[in-house]
């Protein structure tokens, strides 16, 4: 009768290194106008710098700051 040899124990599987969660940025709250009727919003992402008002017109009327 053949002798049979011990099972070679498996090596535990290395678990990868937990990845720590991204440091969240801080964003700075964009301008949104919203319409009074059909509730459309908008955000500026870059405002034109001029002296004067630009008002955003949807349905016939001038979109209100939220």
């Amino acid at each position: 009768m053949a002798t049979r040899k011990p099972a070679a124990k498996k090596s535990a599987a290395k678990k990868p290194a937990a990845k720590k969660p991204a440091a969240k940025k801080k964003t700075a709250k964009k301008p949104r106008l919203v319409c009074g009727l059909c509730g459309m919003q908008v955000i500026i992402d870059k405002a034109c710098g001029c002296a004067e008002a630009h008002p955003l017109i949807c349905c016939g009327k001038p979109m209100a700051s939220r």
